[in-house]
């Protein structure tokens, strides 16, 4: 059995799960407590409680030694003990955590293995130094010639670059953008944004010439598939998280990424590689109106032809690939 933690912010974390849990061979309980998961990709679900519900934190970092740790925090406590009553239960080969340095810790104290999934960005202090030193193991959802981080290289020799893992990796692309006025995407999700449906309406406003459409923006239609309207987009405009940047790369569409605000500037790190690779247009704010036709231009200039070398295709399936390499090692040397 593999253990598979899946932090609760935003929906990203599940979705990557779920890519990577249907690859698997070895079969996998989630521990999360975001609101469960697909079942069908999981033998178990553990629903764990929250620790961020306290109304005050006490020393959180434990003197900056880990990220969320807070002091006598019963939310905290009775979280831990559910991993590792569920660890001294089952006695599990692996545990893949994603993401959590104090999860980690907590696992390779009881000894089980751990799988870590490492995040863009600047990951130098302390406790993500420590979570990726207790790693068996370490996967990075991007590929290392687009973005090779110096952090990261202390630990090459027990990195895998996966690429960039997408849900919507083997979907059929057949459909394309319509005739007409080109069509702008604006995509949001549920780990925090500042956007809001007043900004895209000014841009439907003011450039009339382009068809607006919003999903996941507050205020705007929440689809759980969005699939088609990626594919039809004649240019789509993302927040840089790994999951969105990786589904616009499997859709093959010209793209503008703008950044949001994240801990240790995870989405500009990835904007920065996209822009730089020339795979993507990149700016670090919610641009002027006046800004609008120069970008759209300057992204349908730029294309989608490169987005392959984001490696979306079989991504998934070289992490499961991974994971159940280790877990039957491990599991054989019993």
């Amino acid at each position: 059995m593999i253990g598979y933690y899946i932090h609760h912010h935003g929906q990203g974390h599940r979705a990557r799960a779920k890519s990577i849990c249907s690859a698997l061979t070895t079969p996998v309980t989630a521990l999360t407590s975001a609101p469960q998961p697909d079942a069908e990709c999981f033998a178990d679900v553990v629903c764990l409680v929250r620790d961020d519900d306290g109304d005050t934190a006490e020393n959180p970092t434990a003197n900056g030694v880990l990220h969320w740790a807070p002091a006598l925090d019963r939310g905290l406590a009775s979280r831990m003990g559910q991993v590792v009553h569920w660890i001294d239960t089952v006695r599990p080969s692996l545990l893949v955590v994603d993401v959590s340095v104090e999860v980690t810790v907590l696992a390779r104290l009881l000894g089980v293995p751990v799988v870590v999934v490492a995040m863009p960005g600047d990951r130098t202090d302390p406790a993500h130094h420590l979570g990726y030193q207790l790693a068996e193991h370490i996967l990075a959802a991007w590929p290392q010639e687009m973005y090779d981080p110096l952090w990261l290289r202390e630990f090459a020799d027990k990195t895998t670059f996966v690429g960039g893992i997408s849900r919507f990796d083997g979907r059929p692309s057949d459909d394309g953008p319509s005739a007409g006025r080109p069509r702008v995407l604006v995509l949001s999700g549920t780990g925090g944004s500042n956007l809001s449906m007043d900004d895209i309406r000014l841009c439907a406003n003011q450039h009339r010439g382009y068809r607006w459409q919003a999903l996941g923006v507050p205020g705007a239609p929440w689809v759980d598939d969005p699939w088609p309207q990626l594919r039809t987009a004649d240019v789509v405009v993302s927040h840089a998280g790994q999951n969105a940047v990786a589904d616009v790369a499997a859709a093959g569409r010209p793209a503008i990424i703008i950044p949001q605000p994240r801990p240790f500037g995870e989405q500009h790190a990835t904007a920065a590689a996209l822009a730089a690779n020339e795979l993507a247009v990149s700016v670090p704010r919610w641009p002027s109106l006046t800004e609008w036709p120069h970008l759209i231009e300057a992204a349908t200039t730029v294309g989608g032809h490169r987005w392959p070398r984001w490696q979306t295709a079989g991504a998934a399936g070289r992490a499961a690939a991974v994971i159940d390499s280790l877990a039957k090692r491990i599991e054989a040397s019993r």
